[in-house]
């Protein structure tokens, strides 16, 4: 079996570089009844029995229920787990985004997150936020930050702040429907050696919200690859471009089949072929585009 595709987090001055799978675990609408509890805590140890180690969830997932999952799912697990979470813009002040993640590491069940995000840009000066992010860096409650749906000038403004430069990830929407990052923030993050993580990338949310799966032509490209639809727009977003893979997908499964279509994909490859008409479909963008967000 091939080796599983993989994205490195570079070296910080506090941390050594880490190789995460590209595909790992979405958390949104865990905990909110869709599915029951005990079948939400399965499907995320699947998950890591699959090799998808990166778990992603936010204290706005149902009110901290997601975190509560999560929890549960990694009693007794938490060191084969790379864990993510986010803190509100609102509660992302010197002293508030202190508390808020405390709140979040007690339903998460963990003394520390591997990485901590700050959902979207807000009010708060980044400068309190960074600070905040540098104590609990300093009292070991995370061990790197990041944002989330960040543009190109949003990371230029943080990168221009004292520790800005210590930004780990941006995590955005991207599925091949929405590809406007293509245009400017992939190659900005690029330029700063800071990877992607990329939400909804099977097209079930945002602005450019799209019915891939029922398109014939990715219909007809999966089968020829021996995929799923959900496979084949899974394996388009952790592709490598340029040579360089830097974009971690996050996709939420319940269902075990769903969990282990995903994991699959860690071994998936397009050809040359595939990607050229999946190109010509749907292509990259001619010029800058707001950010898709949800």
């Amino acid at each position: 079996m091939t080796q599983p595709a993989r994205v490195t987090l570079p070296a910080t001055p506090h941390e050594p570089a880490v190789a995460l799978p590209a595909i790992g675990q979405g958390t949104w609408f865990m905990g909110e009844g869709l599915a029951s509890q005990a079948d939400e805590v399965r499907a995320l140890q699947q998950g890591l029995d699959l090799g998808m180690t990166l778990i992603d969830t936010a204290e706005m997932y149902a009110d901290g229920g997601a975190e509560r999952i999560v929890g549960e799912a990694l009693v007794g697990r938490r060191d084969q787990a790379f864990l993510v979470s986010k803190v509100y813009p609102w509660n992302a002040g010197r002293n508030t985004a202190i508390a808020a993640c405390e709140a979040s590491l007690k339903r998460l069940g963990t003394d520390h997150l591997d990485l901590y995000l700050l959902h979207w840009p807000g009010g708060i000066p980044l400068d309190e936020t960074l600070e905040a992010f540098e104590r609990l860096r300093e009292d070991g409650k995370i061990r790197r930050f990041g944002v989330s749906n960040f543009d190109t000038d949003d990371m230029e403004r943080l990168h221009g702040r004292p520790g800005g430069g210590d930004c780990a990830v941006n995590q955005v929407l991207y599925h091949l429907g929405s590809r406007g990052i293509e245009h400017s923030l992939r190659p900005w993050q690029r330029q700063h050696d800071m990877p992607l993580m990329g939400y909804c990338p099977l097209a079930r949310a945002g602005r450019l919200r799209r019915d891939l799966l029922a398109n014939p032509v990715i219909n007809t490209l999966a089968a020829e690859q021996g995929l799923t639809p959900s496979q084949l727009l899974l394996a388009w977003a952790i592709r490598p471009t340029d040579g360089r893979r830097d974009l971690i997908a996050t996709p939420k499964a319940v269902q075990p089949d769903h969990v282990r279509d995903n994991a699959a994909v860690l071994h998936a490859t397009l050809d040359d072929s595939a990607l050229d008409r999946l190109e010509a479909e749907f292509p990259a963008p001619f010029g800058k585009e707001p950010l898709d967000v949800v």
